[in-house]
């Protein structure tokens, strides 16, 4: 008898990655379930990290009777995750803390003990696809439904990563999971979504970071593009480019933060034809088959923000990991510390951090 290929599930409590579980044991997979413990910080509770998003998890793999266990890796997630998240914001730069968790956490730390346990796969509920081809070469593309597409957030998976991964809500859309919850008789199935930074109270990015990383709380200038000092603030962290609320400053007309210069400590702000940029430099470039597609510049589609629209650019690939990116008309609002990621249609070629914008 052939025996069953085994999955260690990555369980956050919500329905994506319980209808995954919940799907790849209805299939005949032998799953366990494991919740993440990564937050140790006081007044967490939503989303996937918390006392909730255990009990849920756990309450799904009771229904659907497969083995569930929690596993605490706080310490790996902080020394990669939050120290990551935090050293970005010294830099003046505004990261994404769920690709650094997707590459260092589910799809690193997470993967190498499903390896160390003798699991086959691991699995997530993220919305991608992957394929093999003939020669044998795994690639990623965008999830079905492409209000929920999160190829953005895994461009930094490559070819070990791919091959020991399954995506099980990857080819449907939400409506469908929502419905395999319904039939599943899974208690998540109407859980609403988490829009939060896990480990985020609140949302308030700008309370935590003054929390604890104190010593980024420092008064300095908000200024127009000349220099004009047009009134203060107490922290670049709590600015991005391209925010126009909350920055504390009225002159008559709508203003955005156009740049932040960490050095003098100043935020730049103006009016929004200033946020047009013509390309970007990145670093921590990963391309998903191992090296660039093209030696030299090739053309591609790029997305710069989460959620963004794919634009057409030149691409060109440097040596240690860098690329310049092109593009053929002006982008705005190009925040270092953003991820860039190269599309060649719906597929996903490789992306990194977008370091500093060209004017």
């Amino acid at each position: 008898m052939t025996k069953a290929p085994s999955v260690l599930v990555a369980m956050s409590g919500g329905v994506d990655s319980s209808v995954s579980a919940a799907l790849l044991h209805e299939r005949g997979y032998r799953v366990v379930g494991e919740h993440m413990k990564l937050v140790h910080l006081d007044g967490v509770d939503h989303g996937c990290c918390g006392p909730q998003a255990e009990a849920d998890a756990a309450a799904v793999a009771e229904v659907s009777g497969f083995e569930f266990r929690l596993v605490d890796m706080g310490r790996e997630f902080g020394r990669t995750v939050l120290a990551d998240f935090f050293d970005e914001h010294r830099q003046g730069r505004t990261p994404n803390p769920c690709i650094r968790c997707n590459e260092r956490i589910k799809f690193g730390a997470f993967l190498r003990r499903a390896e160390e346990l003798g699991f086959d796969f691991v699995a997530t509920g993220h919305y991608v696809r992957t394929w093999q081809d003939g020669g044998g070469r795994w690639h990623l593309g965008a999830g079905a439904d492409r209000s929920k597409d999160q190829s953005y957030l895994l461009h930094v998976l490559g070819q070990v990563e791919l091959a020991r991964s399954l995506f099980p809500v990857g080819c449907q859309t939400k409506a469908e999971t929502r419905a395999h919850a319904e039939r599943l008789g899974l208690p998540v199935a109407r859980k609403p979504d988490s829009q939060e930074v896990c480990f985020v109270p609140g949302a308030d990015h700008g309370a935590f970071l003054a929390t604890h990383v104190p010593d980024l709380v420092a008064s300095g200038e908000v200024v127009d593009p000349g220099g004009r000092v047009l009134g203060e603030h107490d922290g670049t962290f709590r600015f991005t480019v391209g925010q126009r609320r909350g920055i504390g400053v009225s002159v008559g007309t709508p203003l955005y933060v156009v740049d932040l210069d960490r050095a003098s400590n100043r935020v730049v702000v103006g009016p929004g034809e200033l946020l047009a940029r013509h390309g970007l430099r990145a670093d921590r470039m990963r391309w998903v088959g191992g090296d660039p597609p093209s030696a030299g510049p090739f053309e591609a589609s790029v997305r710069v923000r989460y959620r963004g629209q794919d634009v057409p650019a030149v691409v060109e690939p440097l040596a240690e990991e860098a690329a310049v990116v092109e593009f053929r008309t002006p982008q705005r609002a190009i925040a270092p510390g953003q991820s860039v990621v190269v599309y060649a249609g719906d597929e996903v070629l490789g992306g990194g951090r977008i370091v500093e914008a060209i004017r």
